[in-house]
């Protein structure tokens, strides 16, 4: 049995993360902002599930969770960076607390949260993280400038923290998804209409479907997974020509 930490785990993937988990033997500590959502979800899961509502994108909420956590349940196994908002507009448009909003999830709570764990995993010399990720980290399309900015900071924040935790035991893990069929579109009006033509391609994901995805990762952790698979073949080929790819993305 592992423990396992899920910021973002009130909807989406986060909670379907949260409920494959559970189903698979595995306890694990729900972490979003609305209380009322990780009670009614850690009631549903049983004695298998903690919940602690706090702001991950708070240092200090996230280091007491983590004290409370670690006294608890000891280190974690794995912590999963599910966290993440953020709307598609220009710069223009977008005012200077939505940008901070958008770099606080995923960016400031995927450091905040993995800083606060990770000496403890450190220290018994194993454990994963999970970075859950958009394709707007590789090729950002127009209107989402603060949303592609902290997207690609989360991907640099996987890429140092992968060197800095080579031969330790710690893996470092960004994974990918295309599309998935969330309440994110309903929340943010207008925004499905703005995805590049390229998307329409791509198999759309159910959040269980990613939820299935993810815990692949942790029982087989790796740099990068991406999904669908032909998302993954996209980047691939279009890595050698990036003008291609900004391209598509403006379609």
């Amino acid at each position: 049995m592992k423990t396992i930490v899920i910021t973002g785990a009130s909807s989406g993937v986060g909670q379907a993360t949260a409920r494959e988990l559970v189903r698979r033997g595995h306890r694990v500590v729900l972490n979003a902002r609305r209380a009322d959502l990780i009670e009614a979800l850690a009631g549903e899961i049983g004695e298998a599930a903690l919940p602690f509502a706090c702001d991950a994108a708070d240092a200090d909420a996230v280091d007491a969770m983590a004290a409370d956590v670690l006294s608890r349940w000891g280190p974690p196994d794995v912590v999963v960076n599910c966290a993440g908002a953020g709307q598609w507009k220009p710069l223009a448009d977008t005012s200077a607390a939505e940008a901070q909003g958008m770099m606080d999830a995923p960016y400031f709570a995927a450091v905040n949260t993995t800083r606060a764990f990770l000496p403890a995993m450190l220290n018994r010399g194993r454990g994963v993280v999970i970075h859950v990720n958009s394709p707007a980290c590789f090729t950002p399309w127009p209107g989402s400038v603060g949303y592609a900015a902290a997207r690609w900071a989360l991907r640099g924040f996987h890429e140092a923290l992968w060197q800095d935790l080579r031969g330790t035991g710690v893996h470092s893990c960004h994974v990918v998804f295309a599309k998935v069929a969330s309440g994110y579109f309903d929340a943010n009006p207008g925004v499905e209409a703005q995805m590049p033509r390229l998307s329409r391609w791509m198999p759309t994901l159910t959040p269980e479907d990613c939820a299935r995805h993810i815990v692949s990762v942790i029982d087989r952790p790796r740099h990068t997974a991406v999904f669908p698979t032909l998302l993954r073949v996209m980047l691939v080929a279009g890595r050698p020509f990036p003008p291609v790819m900004r391209w598509f993305a403006r379609l």
